[in-house]
Protein backbone atom coordinates (compact mmCIF):
# COMPACT_ATOMS: atom_id res chain seq x y z
CA UNK A 1 0.00 0.00 0.00
CA UNK A 2 1.22 3.65 -0.58
CA UNK A 3 2.65 5.53 2.28
CA UNK A 4 -0.23 7.48 4.14
CA UNK A 5 2.28 10.85 4.66
CA UNK A 6 2.33 10.85 0.97
CA UNK A 7 -1.56 11.18 0.29
CA UNK A 8 -1.75 13.57 3.81
CA UNK A 9 1.23 15.59 2.34
CA UNK A 10 0.63 15.70 -1.62
CA UNK A 11 -2.69 14.56 -2.74
CA UNK A 12 -2.84 16.10 -5.82
CA UNK A 13 0.22 13.36 -6.43
CA UNK A 14 -1.74 10.63 -5.70
CA UNK A 15 -4.43 12.03 -7.79
CA UNK A 16 -2.71 12.74 -11.13
CA UNK A 17 -1.33 8.83 -10.72
CA UNK A 18 -4.82 7.58 -10.06
CA UNK A 19 -5.51 9.89 -13.58
CA UNK A 20 -2.85 8.39 -15.60
CA UNK A 21 -3.82 4.95 -14.29
CA UNK A 22 -7.11 5.49 -15.35
CA UNK A 23 -8.52 4.77 -11.57
CA UNK A 24 -10.56 6.23 -9.47
CA UNK A 25 -9.38 9.14 -8.62
CA UNK A 26 -12.21 9.98 -5.81
CA UNK A 27 -10.46 7.14 -3.76
CA UNK A 28 -7.86 9.96 -2.76
CA UNK A 29 -10.34 11.93 -0.91
CA UNK A 30 -12.33 8.89 0.41
CA UNK A 31 -9.00 7.43 1.98
CA UNK A 32 -7.98 10.89 3.43
CA UNK A 33 -11.39 11.04 4.95
CA UNK A 34 -10.69 7.68 6.45
CA UNK A 35 -7.66 8.64 7.71
CA UNK A 36 -9.26 11.57 9.47
CA UNK A 37 -12.09 9.85 10.61
CA UNK A 38 -9.55 7.25 12.15
CA UNK A 39 -7.42 9.69 13.73
CA UNK A 40 -10.12 11.31 15.63
CA UNK A 41 -11.54 7.71 16.92
CA UNK A 42 -7.92 6.78 18.29
CA UNK A 43 -7.58 10.43 20.06
CA UNK A 44 -11.64 9.65 21.39
CA UNK A 45 -10.38 6.46 22.95
CA UNK A 46 -7.00 7.74 24.22
CA UNK A 47 -8.80 10.63 25.62
CA UNK A 48 -11.51 8.67 27.59
CA UNK A 49 -9.21 5.83 28.57
CA UNK A 50 -7.17 8.77 30.27
CA UNK A 51 -10.51 10.05 32.22
CA UNK A 52 -11.19 6.37 32.74
CA UNK A 53 -7.87 5.95 34.40
CA UNK A 54 -8.46 9.20 36.55
CA UNK A 55 -11.73 8.04 37.65
CA UNK A 56 -9.87 4.48 38.93
CA UNK A 57 -7.73 6.61 40.64
CA UNK A 58 -10.66 8.98 42.20
CA UNK A 59 -12.53 5.81 43.66
CA UNK A 60 -9.58 4.45 45.81
CA UNK A 61 -8.97 8.13 47.14
CA UNK A 62 -12.93 8.86 47.66
CA UNK A 63 -14.51 9.52 50.64
CA UNK A 64 -17.91 6.91 51.95
CA UNK A 65 -19.81 9.64 50.73
CA UNK A 66 -18.66 10.36 47.38
CA UNK A 67 -17.14 6.68 46.47
CA UNK A 68 -21.04 5.81 45.27
CA UNK A 69 -21.30 8.82 42.61
CA UNK A 70 -17.32 8.12 41.88
CA UNK A 71 -18.17 4.49 40.89
CA UNK A 72 -21.23 5.38 38.81
CA UNK A 73 -18.79 7.76 37.18
CA UNK A 74 -16.01 4.99 36.36
CA UNK A 75 -18.76 2.18 35.48
CA UNK A 76 -20.06 4.94 32.65
CA UNK A 77 -16.33 5.55 31.42
CA UNK A 78 -16.01 1.86 31.39
CA UNK A 79 -18.76 1.31 28.76
CA UNK A 80 -17.66 4.92 27.20
CA UNK A 81 -14.06 3.47 26.40
CA UNK A 82 -15.26 0.15 25.32
CA UNK A 83 -17.67 1.77 22.85
CA UNK A 84 -14.85 4.10 21.56
CA UNK A 85 -12.19 1.08 21.13
CA UNK A 86 -15.04 -0.72 19.34
CA UNK A 87 -15.23 2.98 16.45
CA UNK A 88 -11.62 2.50 16.80
CA UNK A 89 -11.10 -0.77 15.54
CA UNK A 90 -13.94 0.35 13.11
CA UNK A 91 -12.15 3.08 11.89
CA UNK A 92 -8.67 1.28 11.30
CA UNK A 93 -10.69 -1.64 9.17
CA UNK A 94 -12.59 1.24 7.10
CA UNK A 95 -9.00 2.66 6.95
CA UNK A 96 -7.68 -0.12 5.21
CA UNK A 97 -10.25 -1.40 3.32
CA UNK A 98 -9.79 2.18 1.18
CA UNK A 99 -6.07 2.35 1.57
CA UNK A 100 -5.82 -1.36 0.08
CA UNK A 101 -7.87 0.00 -3.06
CA UNK A 102 -5.34 2.46 -4.21
CA UNK A 103 -2.80 1.20 -6.47
CA UNK A 104 1.34 2.27 -5.97
CA UNK A 105 1.90 5.80 -7.34
CA UNK A 106 3.50 5.62 -11.05
CA UNK A 107 6.82 6.98 -11.94
CA UNK A 108 7.39 10.60 -13.14
CA UNK A 109 9.07 8.54 -15.92
CA UNK A 110 6.02 6.06 -16.86
CA UNK A 111 4.46 7.34 -20.52
CA UNK A 112 1.07 7.63 -20.49
CA UNK A 113 -2.15 5.78 -21.63
CA UNK A 114 -3.29 2.28 -21.39
CA UNK A 115 -2.01 -0.80 -23.72
CA UNK A 116 -1.33 0.45 -27.11
CA UNK A 117 0.92 3.37 -25.27
CA UNK A 118 3.67 1.52 -24.74
CA UNK A 119 7.24 3.07 -25.79
CA UNK A 120 9.88 0.98 -27.60
CA UNK A 121 13.20 1.52 -25.81
CA UNK A 122 15.26 -0.33 -27.89
CA UNK A 123 15.22 -3.06 -30.02
CA UNK A 124 17.71 -5.68 -30.73
CA UNK A 125 18.85 -8.34 -32.41
CA UNK A 126 17.36 -8.78 -36.16
CA UNK A 127 14.31 -10.47 -37.29
CA UNK A 128 15.20 -13.63 -39.51
CA UNK A 129 14.43 -14.33 -42.71
CA UNK A 130 12.87 -17.91 -43.87
CA UNK A 131 12.66 -19.25 -47.17
CA UNK A 132 10.39 -21.69 -46.49
CA UNK A 133 6.22 -21.46 -45.24
CA UNK A 134 7.17 -20.25 -41.25
CA UNK A 135 5.18 -22.63 -38.57
CA UNK A 136 3.81 -21.52 -35.49
CA UNK A 137 5.40 -23.12 -32.60
CA UNK A 138 2.73 -25.53 -31.97
CA UNK A 139 2.89 -27.21 -35.53
CA UNK A 140 6.72 -27.51 -35.39
CA UNK A 141 6.37 -29.10 -30.94
CA UNK A 142 3.65 -31.25 -32.23
CA UNK A 143 5.84 -32.61 -35.60
CA UNK A 144 8.72 -33.02 -32.94
CA UNK A 145 6.58 -34.98 -30.41
CA UNK A 146 7.31 -32.31 -27.79
CA UNK A 147 3.93 -30.83 -27.00
CA UNK A 148 0.86 -32.38 -26.84
CA UNK A 149 -2.29 -29.86 -26.63
CA UNK A 150 -4.99 -32.51 -27.05
CA UNK A 151 -4.21 -34.84 -24.45
CA UNK A 152 -3.49 -32.20 -21.73
CA UNK A 153 -7.00 -30.87 -22.87
CA UNK A 154 -8.42 -34.73 -22.33
CA UNK A 155 -6.77 -34.88 -19.08
CA UNK A 156 -7.02 -31.33 -17.93
CA UNK A 157 -9.03 -28.99 -19.73
CA UNK A 158 -8.64 -26.18 -22.11
CA UNK A 159 -4.92 -24.15 -22.16
CA UNK A 160 -3.24 -27.30 -20.49
CA UNK A 161 -0.68 -29.37 -22.60
CA UNK A 162 2.03 -32.02 -22.08
CA UNK A 163 5.57 -31.45 -23.17
CA UNK A 164 6.83 -34.55 -24.00
CA UNK A 165 10.34 -35.61 -25.27
CA UNK A 166 12.46 -33.00 -26.45
CA UNK A 167 9.81 -30.53 -25.35
CA UNK A 168 10.18 -32.11 -21.82
CA UNK A 169 14.22 -31.47 -22.40
CA UNK A 170 13.92 -28.15 -23.26
CA UNK A 171 11.84 -27.15 -20.29
CA UNK A 172 14.81 -28.85 -17.74
CA UNK A 173 17.51 -27.17 -20.16
CA UNK A 174 15.96 -23.73 -19.84
CA UNK A 175 15.24 -24.01 -16.56
CA UNK A 176 19.59 -25.09 -15.69
CA UNK A 177 20.17 -22.15 -17.49
CA UNK A 178 17.93 -19.64 -15.77
CA UNK A 179 18.69 -20.96 -12.34
CA UNK A 180 22.70 -21.68 -13.33
CA UNK A 181 23.15 -17.92 -14.60
CA UNK A 182 20.91 -16.27 -11.48
CA UNK A 183 23.54 -18.29 -9.32
CA UNK A 184 26.25 -16.77 -11.31
CA UNK A 185 24.87 -13.29 -10.51
CA UNK A 186 24.83 -13.80 -6.73
CA UNK A 187 20.84 -14.74 -6.48
CA UNK A 188 19.69 -17.17 -4.12
CA UNK A 189 17.82 -20.40 -5.33
CA UNK A 190 14.81 -20.65 -3.80
CA UNK A 191 12.10 -23.16 -4.79
CA UNK A 192 9.29 -21.64 -3.80
CA UNK A 193 5.49 -22.73 -2.48
CA UNK A 194 2.65 -22.65 -5.05
CA UNK A 195 -0.05 -22.80 -2.39
CA UNK A 196 0.06 -19.29 -0.26
CA UNK A 197 -2.26 -17.83 2.46
CA UNK A 198 -4.82 -14.85 1.77
CA UNK A 199 -2.30 -12.23 3.08
CA UNK A 200 0.72 -12.95 0.76
CA UNK A 201 -1.64 -13.57 -2.06
CA UNK A 202 -3.41 -9.85 -0.75
CA UNK A 203 0.00 -8.13 0.81
CA UNK A 204 1.05 -8.52 -2.78
CA UNK A 205 -1.44 -6.92 -4.69
CA UNK A 206 -2.65 -10.15 -6.70
CA UNK A 207 -6.00 -10.04 -5.11
CA UNK A 208 -8.68 -7.00 -5.13
CA UNK A 209 -9.16 -5.67 -8.96
CA UNK A 210 -6.75 -9.49 -9.83
CA UNK A 211 -8.91 -11.75 -7.85
CA UNK A 212 -10.18 -13.30 -10.91
CA UNK A 213 -7.04 -13.98 -12.21
CA UNK A 214 -6.42 -16.53 -8.94
CA UNK A 215 -7.19 -20.24 -8.01
CA UNK A 216 -8.79 -20.46 -5.14
CA UNK A 217 -8.41 -23.36 -3.21
CA UNK A 218 -11.65 -22.48 -0.93
CA UNK A 219 -11.70 -25.97 1.41
CA UNK A 220 -8.00 -25.06 3.09
CA UNK A 221 -8.64 -20.77 2.29
CA UNK A 222 -5.49 -21.20 -0.10
CA UNK A 223 -4.18 -19.94 -3.51
CA UNK A 224 -2.45 -21.32 -6.29
CA UNK A 225 0.33 -18.62 -6.99
CA UNK A 226 1.12 -16.93 -10.65
CA UNK A 227 4.03 -16.29 -10.18
CA UNK A 228 6.61 -17.09 -7.29
CA UNK A 229 7.00 -13.46 -6.36
CA UNK A 230 3.87 -13.85 -4.19
CA UNK A 231 5.64 -16.29 -2.07
CA UNK A 232 9.49 -14.48 -2.47
CA UNK A 233 7.79 -11.59 -1.37
CA UNK A 234 5.95 -13.21 1.66
CA UNK A 235 9.01 -15.04 3.07
CA UNK A 236 10.41 -12.23 5.08
CA UNK A 237 7.07 -10.93 5.77
CA UNK A 238 7.27 -9.73 9.74
CA UNK A 239 10.91 -9.15 9.77
CA UNK A 240 13.35 -7.29 9.21
CA UNK A 241 16.25 -7.33 6.97
CA UNK A 242 20.08 -6.69 6.63
CA UNK A 243 21.00 -4.47 3.48
CA UNK A 244 23.62 -2.91 4.51
CA UNK A 245 25.29 -5.24 1.91
CA UNK A 246 22.76 -4.07 -0.87
CA UNK A 247 20.02 -5.51 -1.93
CA UNK A 248 19.30 -9.44 -1.28
CA UNK A 249 18.47 -11.55 -4.16
CA UNK A 250 16.45 -14.51 -4.69
CA UNK A 251 15.95 -16.75 -8.09
CA UNK A 252 12.43 -18.73 -7.35
CA UNK A 253 11.30 -21.90 -9.04
CA UNK A 254 7.70 -22.31 -9.09
CA UNK A 255 4.68 -23.93 -10.95
CA UNK A 256 2.69 -20.84 -12.21
CA UNK A 257 -1.08 -20.93 -12.28
CA UNK A 258 -3.39 -18.48 -13.93
CA UNK A 259 -7.08 -18.04 -14.84
CA UNK A 260 -6.99 -15.98 -17.59
CA UNK A 261 -10.38 -14.49 -16.85
CA UNK A 262 -11.31 -12.02 -19.23
CA UNK A 263 -9.08 -13.77 -21.79
CA UNK A 264 -11.09 -16.51 -24.02
CA UNK A 265 -10.67 -16.07 -27.86
CA UNK A 266 -6.99 -14.93 -26.87
CA UNK A 267 -4.20 -16.84 -27.94
CA UNK A 268 -5.73 -19.92 -26.83
CA UNK A 269 -3.75 -21.91 -29.84
CA UNK A 270 -0.60 -23.46 -28.14
CA UNK A 271 1.76 -22.14 -25.28
CA UNK A 272 1.04 -18.19 -25.43
CA UNK A 273 -1.54 -18.21 -23.13
CA UNK A 274 -2.20 -21.13 -20.52
CA UNK A 275 -3.43 -22.01 -17.32
CA UNK A 276 -0.44 -23.39 -15.96
CA UNK A 277 3.34 -22.76 -16.58
CA UNK A 278 6.53 -23.05 -14.72
CA UNK A 279 8.97 -19.86 -13.90
CA UNK A 280 12.42 -18.87 -12.68
CA UNK A 281 11.36 -15.33 -11.10
CA UNK A 282 14.18 -12.98 -9.46
CA UNK A 283 13.15 -11.30 -6.85
CA UNK A 284 15.00 -8.27 -4.80
CA UNK A 285 14.72 -6.61 -1.20
CA UNK A 286 16.31 -2.95 -1.87
CA UNK A 287 16.75 -0.36 -0.11
CA UNK A 288 14.05 2.26 -1.42
CA UNK A 289 17.36 4.95 -2.65
CA UNK A 290 18.54 1.68 -4.78
CA UNK A 291 15.45 0.48 -7.07
CA UNK A 292 16.08 2.48 -9.97
CA UNK A 293 19.62 1.07 -10.39
CA UNK A 294 18.24 -2.15 -9.44
CA UNK A 295 15.26 -2.10 -11.48
CA UNK A 296 17.99 -1.30 -14.34
CA UNK A 297 20.21 -4.49 -13.16
CA UNK A 298 17.17 -7.00 -13.26
CA UNK A 299 16.33 -5.76 -16.85
CA UNK A 300 19.73 -6.29 -18.00
CA UNK A 301 20.19 -9.79 -16.54
CA UNK A 302 17.07 -10.49 -18.49
CA UNK A 303 18.40 -9.35 -21.78
CA UNK A 304 21.34 -11.34 -21.17
CA UNK A 305 19.34 -14.34 -21.03
CA UNK A 306 17.06 -13.70 -24.27
CA UNK A 307 20.68 -12.68 -25.72
CA UNK A 308 22.02 -16.19 -24.80
CA UNK A 309 19.38 -17.59 -26.46
CA UNK A 310 19.49 -16.27 -29.69
CA UNK A 311 16.31 -14.34 -30.41
CA UNK A 312 15.54 -11.18 -31.28
CA UNK A 313 13.65 -8.91 -28.89
CA UNK A 314 12.62 -5.43 -27.90
CA UNK A 315 12.07 -3.73 -24.50
CA UNK A 316 9.07 -1.33 -23.76
CA UNK A 317 8.39 0.92 -20.90
CA UNK A 318 4.77 0.30 -19.69
CA UNK A 319 2.38 2.58 -19.75
CA UNK A 320 0.67 4.04 -17.17
CA UNK A 321 -2.83 2.56 -17.30
CA UNK A 322 -1.34 -1.14 -18.09
CA UNK A 323 0.61 -1.12 -14.93
CA UNK A 324 -0.27 -3.72 -12.06
CA UNK A 325 -1.39 -2.66 -8.93
CA UNK A 326 2.04 -2.44 -6.84
CA UNK A 327 4.35 -1.64 -9.80
CA UNK A 328 5.77 2.05 -9.74
CA UNK A 329 7.26 1.26 -13.20
CA UNK A 330 7.21 -1.50 -15.51
CA UNK A 331 9.71 -2.90 -18.20
CA UNK A 332 8.38 -5.48 -20.73
CA UNK A 333 10.97 -7.94 -22.75
CA UNK A 334 8.51 -8.37 -26.11
CA UNK A 335 10.46 -11.02 -28.28
CA UNK A 336 9.85 -11.77 -32.27
CA UNK A 337 7.32 -14.34 -33.18
CA UNK A 338 7.82 -15.05 -36.80
CA UNK A 339 4.08 -16.76 -37.40
CA UNK A 340 2.77 -13.72 -36.17
CA UNK A 341 5.20 -11.53 -37.71
CA UNK A 342 5.25 -9.35 -34.36
CA UNK A 343 7.09 -8.90 -30.70
CA UNK A 344 5.08 -10.87 -28.00
CA UNK A 345 5.71 -10.11 -23.67
CA UNK A 346 8.45 -13.15 -22.95
CA UNK A 347 9.48 -11.60 -19.70
CA UNK A 348 9.18 -8.38 -17.89
CA UNK A 349 10.55 -6.67 -15.06
CA UNK A 350 8.69 -4.21 -11.99
CA UNK A 351 10.01 -1.69 -9.30
CA UNK A 352 7.39 -1.92 -6.62
CA UNK A 353 8.83 0.47 -3.81
CA UNK A 354 7.48 0.23 -0.45
CA UNK A 355 4.12 -1.04 -0.97
CA UNK A 356 4.48 -4.80 -1.09
CA UNK A 357 6.96 -4.55 2.14
CA UNK A 358 4.49 -2.03 3.58
CA UNK A 359 1.72 -3.97 3.35
CA UNK A 360 3.83 -7.13 4.79
CA UNK A 361 5.61 -5.48 7.28
CA UNK A 362 9.13 -5.75 5.76
CA UNK A 363 11.91 -3.32 7.36
CA UNK A 364 15.43 -2.92 7.20
CA UNK A 365 17.64 -0.73 9.48
CA UNK A 366 19.14 2.87 8.07
CA UNK A 367 22.37 4.23 8.73
CA UNK A 368 21.13 5.63 12.34
CA UNK A 369 19.69 2.01 13.00
CA UNK A 370 15.99 2.90 13.03
CA UNK A 371 13.75 0.43 11.18
CA UNK A 372 12.46 1.33 7.57
CA UNK A 373 9.78 0.33 4.79
CA UNK A 374 11.66 -2.15 2.55
CA UNK A 375 11.41 -1.57 -1.08
CA UNK A 376 10.80 -4.58 -3.35
CA UNK A 377 11.29 -5.43 -7.34
CA UNK A 378 10.77 -8.57 -9.76
CA UNK A 379 11.93 -9.96 -12.74
CA UNK A 380 10.63 -12.85 -14.65
CA UNK A 381 13.99 -13.97 -16.34
CA UNK A 382 12.20 -17.60 -18.03
CA UNK A 383 8.45 -17.94 -17.91
CA UNK A 384 9.49 -21.30 -19.98
CA UNK A 385 6.24 -22.37 -21.74
CA UNK A 386 6.11 -19.30 -23.47
CA UNK A 387 10.01 -19.13 -23.77
CA UNK A 388 9.82 -22.80 -25.61
CA UNK A 389 6.98 -21.57 -28.03
CA UNK A 390 9.91 -18.85 -29.15
CA UNK A 391 12.35 -20.92 -29.34
CA UNK A 392 10.65 -23.67 -31.51
CA UNK A 393 9.42 -20.29 -33.91
CA UNK A 394 12.46 -18.82 -33.88
CA UNK A 395 14.80 -20.95 -34.36
CA UNK A 396 12.81 -23.46 -37.14
CA UNK A 397 14.39 -24.89 -39.80
CA UNK A 398 12.85 -25.96 -43.59
CA UNK A 399 13.46 -29.45 -42.95
CA UNK A 400 11.85 -29.39 -39.78
CA UNK A 401 14.47 -29.47 -37.47
CA UNK A 402 15.10 -26.50 -34.71
CA UNK A 403 18.51 -25.33 -33.84
CA UNK A 404 19.44 -25.06 -30.51
CA UNK A 405 21.09 -21.83 -29.10
CA UNK A 406 24.83 -22.64 -28.22
CA UNK A 407 24.23 -21.55 -24.22
CA UNK A 408 21.38 -24.64 -24.18
CA UNK A 409 23.82 -27.22 -25.76
CA UNK A 410 25.60 -28.39 -22.69
CA UNK A 411 22.00 -29.22 -20.89
CA UNK A 412 20.94 -31.40 -24.19
CA UNK A 413 23.58 -33.74 -24.26
CA UNK A 414 25.71 -31.59 -26.59
CA UNK A 415 23.02 -31.27 -29.90
CA UNK A 416 22.79 -28.48 -32.11
CA UNK A 417 19.85 -29.75 -33.32
CA UNK A 418 16.49 -31.10 -32.19
CA UNK A 419 14.92 -33.46 -35.19
CA UNK A 420 11.68 -35.57 -35.15
CA UNK A 421 12.16 -38.87 -33.46
CA UNK A 422 15.99 -38.15 -32.41
CA UNK A 423 17.20 -40.44 -29.79
CA UNK A 424 17.07 -39.23 -26.53
CA UNK A 425 19.34 -41.70 -25.11
CA UNK A 426 22.30 -39.44 -25.05
CA UNK A 427 24.03 -38.99 -21.88
CA UNK A 428 23.29 -35.03 -20.36
CA UNK A 429 25.93 -33.64 -18.51
CA UNK A 430 25.72 -32.28 -15.34
CA UNK A 431 26.18 -29.19 -16.33
CA UNK A 432 27.94 -26.56 -18.73
CA UNK A 433 31.35 -26.26 -19.27
CA UNK A 434 34.01 -23.98 -17.00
Amino acid sequence: MIDLRLVREHPDVVRASQRARGADESLVDKLLAADVARREAVKRADDLRGEQKAASQAVRSATPEERPAVLDRAKALAAQVKEAEEGERAADAALRDVHLQIPNVVADEVPPGGEDDAVTIRTVGDIPAYDFPVRDHLEVGEALGAIDMERGAKVSGARFYFLTGPGALLEFALAQLAIGRAVAAGFTPVIAPALVKPEAMEGTGFLGEHDEEVYRVERDNLYLVGTSEVPLAAMHMDEVLDLSGGPRHYAGWSSCFRREAGSYGKDTRGLIRVHWFDKVEMFSFSRPEDTAAEHLQLLAWEEEFLQALELPYRVVDIAAGDLGTSAVRKFDIEAWFPSQGTYRELTSTSDCGTFQARRLNIRYRDADGKPQTAATLNGTLCAVARTIACLLEVHQQADGSVYVPVALRPWLGGIDRITAGMSLAAPIPPGPPA
